[in-house]
C-alpha cells in the first residue's frame, strides 16, 4: 500500500463488526446480508467493499455523494436519504493512479433465483438445468449483466474472479442459496467474452480452491483453462426437414453405415495447426458424402486439457473444445451434415473424469461428483476418477450434458464411452479393491439406473435419436427397453464379434482352418442385441497396428484381406462402422498429432479400397436385404458355416421382398466350381466381388449369367457352381 493512500485513511476506534471482518477476510456466505442498501437501527446505509479504490461515490438524485471510508479498511459506507437512491445505483470507483470507474452495483440485485427449479435440481429432475447454473447474459430491471450460478455446498465461500475485478476473490462474493448448495451472484455489466473463475472457499479445511465453471460453454485453449462468459447463440439453422424425418425413421430397419473421426487429426493446415470447424465441414461433408456412409460420429468434442486423451477426459461437458474454433462453428458443421442427409453422433463420456485442478475434482473441497472412498471413486487404470451416480444433483448434471447437445447442437446420437466400466464395481480392480453393492454384488446399482434414467428421458424428449453404447462385456439386455428390463440404448458396440473377427484375419490363410469357429460363433448371439460392428480408432493404435498392418501375406495378400475384411463386415448382419483412414487403408497406425496419410490415394491399391468401402456402402444403403433386418434371424441364414477345410463362408441376407447371396474365400487359393446352394432357379449375378480389378483385385469373376441347376445343397432345391476369387468375397443377386 502506498504512504499517501495510508495518509488518507483513519485508523478504526474500535474494531469491526464480526460480519464486516467476515467480508474482509472473504468467508461470509451471504453478503447480501452486509453490502447494498442496509437498514440499521436509526438509517439507511449503502455499504460497498472495493478493495484497491481510494474514493468512492454514489449517484444520488441530487449528483455524486461521497461514500466514508471505514478506518484504515476497503469498507465505505454512504449514509443519507434512501428516496435519493436508484433501485440499482451507480457507484463510482476513484483510484489512487486517476483512474476512475463506473459500475452498477451487484450488491443492488438480491438473488432471485426459481426455488422450484432449484427443488428440482436436488431433487434429480432437472434435466436441462445448464439453462439455470453456469452464466448466463441477463436483463433485470432494464439493466443488461451476467448472472451465475455455480453448487458448491460444502463450501464457506464462492467468489467470482475474473478480469473484470483483476482475479482478486474479496471483489464479488456470492450469495448463498440456502440449502440448495447454490451460490448465486448477478453481476451487471457487457462482460461478453471475459474470462472467469470461481474461487471457492472449502468451510471445514478453508482451503482454496480456483475452479473453471462446469456449466461453461466456452473455455479457454489449452494449456489455459479459466471459463468464457457467452451470449446465446446467433447461429440460424437450416435442417427443420431433416429433424422432422429423423423423428419418423424407422431406425431399426434403416441403414447406418458411421464413419468415425478425430477432428484434430484427420486433416490440418499445412503448418499441421488444427482446421476450424467449418473448415473441416467444407472438406469433410462432401468427402463422406462421396464415400457413401450415412452417419459420422465424432470422437469427443466436449472440452479437454489433454490431447493425448484425445477427448476422452473432458473438464468442459457443455463445452465444444476451442481447438477448433467456436460452438457455432461447431453448429455450421452440423447443420451442414444434415443438409447433405448425414447424421452426426457424438462421443460422450459419463463414465469417468480427469483430477486435474482446474476441474470437477473435489470441486469445493470435497468429494463432490465423484466418490470419496478410492475403491468406488477413480479408476486405477485411468488415473481418472468416477462419477457419483447416487448424488441427484451428479445425475443431473451429467443428463443435462447429455440434452444440451441434442438440444442445442442438434446431434442426432450419443455413443457412451466405456459403459462397462460404470456398470461394474469390480471393474479392472483387484479383489480387495472394491466394494460390493448393498446385497453383495459386483452390478453397480446406481450407474444402472442413472442410465435407465437417460435412455428413457432422451428417447422419450427426442424420438429417433440414437444412443448407442461401448460396453465390453456379455451384460445382458443392454440394448432392450427399459420397460423389458433393458438398459434401454438402442444400439451397443459388438466387442465380441470385432475381437474375434480382427483375431482370425491376422492369421496366416494356412492357419485360418482351425480357427474357422471365430467367424462362426458370433451368430449364435448377434441377434441378442442391436448390434453396431466396429472396427474404431482403438483397433489401430498403441501398437495394435493399422487395418492393412494387421494383415499376412505380401503387399497384394495385405490389401485382399483388408477388402475380403470389409467384404465380411458389411455383409453380416448389425450396423456398421469404420474409423478415419481405414477407408484408404491407411499403412500407419493412427497418430492423433498429425492428419491422415492422404498421399496414399495417389497409389491404386489404396484407392482400390476406398473405392470399394464406396461401393460397399452403396450397396449397403440401396438393398434391404443387407440393412432391414440387422438385429432379427429372419434377416440371416447359413447356406454353409461348416467349411473349415477350405476357409469358405457362405449365408444368405434377407429382406421382405428380396435376398443377396454371399460367399466369401477366406485363403488366397482360387476354388473352382464351388457349388453354392440357393432358394430360387433362374440366373444369378455378381453385384459386387472384392477381387475386382477396380479395387485392386486378380478379377477372378463369374459374371452376371450365373444359372441355377436342379441340384439340391447347402438344404436348397438349386444350386450354383461358382470360381471363388482368392481372398474374395462375393455378392450375388436373382436377375429379375
Amino acid at each position: 500500500m502506498s504512504q499517501q493512500l495510508k495518509k488518507i485513511r483513519p485508523t478504526l476506534s474500535k474494531p469491526l463488526p464480526e460480519p464486516l471482518q467476515r467480508i474482509i477476510e472473504a468467508r461470509h456466505h451471504n453478503p447480501f446480508d452486509i453490502l447494498g442498501l442496509q437498514k440499521d437501527a436509526t438509517s439507511y446505509v449503502y455499504r460497498a467493499y472495493k478493495p484497491g479504490a481510494w474514493q468512492l461515490f454514489i449517484e444520488t438524485e441530487n449528483g455524486l455523494s461521497p461514500f466514508t471510508r471505514l478506518g484504515n479498511t476497503d469498507f465505505f459506507e454512504w449514509r443519507g436519504d434512501a428516496q435519493q437512491l436508484n433501485k440499482h445505483p451507480a457507484l463510482i470507483q476513484k483510484n489512487i493512479n486517476g483512474a476512475d470507474k463506473r459500475f452498477i452495483d451487484p450488491y443492488s440485485f438480491p438473488p432471485k433465483v426459481d426455488h422450484q427449479q432449484l427443488n428440482q435440481f436436488n431433487s434429480g429432475s432437472h434435466w436441462h438445468c445448464y439453462r439455470l447454473l453456469g452464466n448466463h447474459q441477463r436483463i433485470i430491471d432494464n439493466t443488461p449483466g451476467v448472472e451465475f450460478l455455480v453448487w458448491a455446498p460444502n463450501a464457506e465461500r464462492v467468489s467470482i474472479v475474473g478480469d473484470f475485478n483483476h482475479w482478486d476473490g474479496r471483489a464479488n462474493p456470492m450469495a448463498n442459496c440456502g440449502d440448495s448448495g447454490v451460490w448465486f451472484l448477478f453481476i451487471p455489466g457487457d462482460l461478453n467474452q471475459q474470462l472467469y473463475k470461481y474461487e471457492i472457499r472449502n468451510r471445514d479445511s478453508s482451503n482454496i480452491h480456483i475452479k473453471s465453471d462446469p456449466y461453461a460453454k466456452q473455455y479457454q485453449m489449452r494449456p489455459d483453462t479459466a471459463s468464457i462468459i457467452t451470449g446465446p447463440s446467433e447461429f440460424n439453422w437450416s435442417d427443420q426437414s431433416w429433424l422432422m424425418e429423423r423423428e419418423r425413421r424407422q431406425w431399426l430397419h434403416s441403414p447406418a453405415s458411421i464413419y468415425e473421426l478425430h477432428l484434430g487429426s484427420w486433416q490440418r493446415d499445412g503448418n499441421n495447426n488444427f482446421l476450424n470447424y467449418r473448415d473441416i465441414a467444407d472438406r469433410l461433408v462432401p468427402y463422406v458424402q462421396s464415400l457413401g456412409f450415412n452417419y459420422i460420429q465424432l470422437m469427443p468434442v466436449c472440452e479437454y486439457p489433454y490431447d493425448g486423451s484425445w477427448g476422452y477426459q473432458v473438464t468442459g461437458y457443455f463445452a465444444p473444445t476451442s481447438r477448433h474454433g467456436s460452438a457455432d462453428d461447431l453448429r455450421y458443421l452440423i447443420d451442414l451434415c444434415h443438409q447433405h442427409h448425414l447424421g452426426v453422433l457424438l462421443d460422450w463420456v459419463p463414465a469417468h473424469f480427469p483430477k486435474d485442478a482446474h476441474g470437477l475434482a473435489r470441486f469445493d473441497g470435497s468429494a463432490l461428483y465423484e466418490h470419496e472412498d478410492p475403491k468406488r471413486g477413480e479408476h486405477r487404470d485411468w488415473g481418472t476418477l468416477i462419477f457419483n451416480y447416487g448424488r441427484n444433483e451428479v445425475k443431473n448434471f451429467l443428463l443435462s450434458s447429455a440434452f444440451y447437445w441434442l438440444d442445442e447442437f442438434h446431434i442426432d446420437g450419443l455413443r457412451v464411452d466405456a459403459v462397462a466400466s460404470m456398470l461394474y464395481l469390480n471393474y479392472s480392480r483387484e479383489d480387495g479393491d472394491w466394494t460390493p453393492n448393498i446385497y453383495g454384488g459386483k452390478e453397480n446399482l446406481e450407474a444402472m439406473d442413472f442410465i435407465r434414467e437417460a435412455n428413457t428421458v432422451l428417447h422419450q424428449y427426442h424420438p429417433g435419436v440414437l444412443t448407442i453404447a461401448e460396453e465390453s462385456t456379455s451384460w445382458p439386455m443392454v440394448s432392450h427397453p427399459v420397460y423389458l428390463g433393458g438398459l434401454g440404448f438402442s444400439m451397443k458396440w459388438n466387442m465380441g464379434w470385432m475381437n474375434d473377427t480382427l483375431s482370425y484375419i491376422a492369421n496366416d490363410p494356412i492357419y485360418r482352418q482351425f480357427n474357422h469357429d471365430k467367424l462362426t460363433f458370433g451368430l449364435l448371439y448377434a441377434f441378442t442385441e442391436n448390434f453396431v460392428l466396429p472396427f474404431s480408432h482403438d483397433e489401430v493404435v498403441h501398437g495394435k497396428r493399422s487395418i492393412l498392418g494387421k494383415m499376412p501375406g505380401d503387399e497384394w495378400q495385405r490389401f485382399a484381406n483388408v477388402r475380403l475384411l470389409y467384404g465380411y463386415q458389411f455383409t453380416q448382419p448389425g450396423k456398421k462402422l469404420l474409423f478415419m483412414g481405414c477407408e484408404f487403408a491407411q499403412g500407419e497406425e493412427w497418430n492423433f498429432n498429425q492428419a491422415l496419410d492422404w498421399h496414399l490415394l495417389d497409389y491404386s491399391l489404396h484407392q482400390g479400397v476406398k473405392t470399394l468401402v464406396t461401393d460397399l456402402n452403396k450397396l449397403y444403403l440401396s438393398e434391404p436385404a443387407l440393412h432391414q433386418y440387422d438385429f432379427n434371424e429372419k434377416g440371416f441364414h447359413w447356406l454353409d458355416c461348416h467349411d473349415s477345410t477350405q476357409s469358405v463362408l457362405s449365408y444368405l441376407r434377407y429382406s421382405d421382398d428380396d435376398l443377396i447371396i454371399v460367399v466369401l474365400n477366406f485363403t488366397p487359393v482360387v476354388r473352382h466350381q464351388y457349388r453354392v446352394g440357393v432358394p430360387k432357379p433362374g440366373h444369378y449375378r455378381e453385384i459386387l466381388n472384392t477381387d475386382s480389378v477396380y479395387y485392386g483385385g486378380s478379377d477372378i469373376s463369374n459374371g452376371t449369367q450365373i444359372k441355377a441347376e436342379k441340384i439340391k445343397t447347402m438344404g436348397q432345391e438349386f444350386s450354383i457352381s461358382l470360381s471363388l476369387p482368392p481372398l474374395g468375397c462375393i455378392l450375388l443377386k436373382l436377375n429379375v
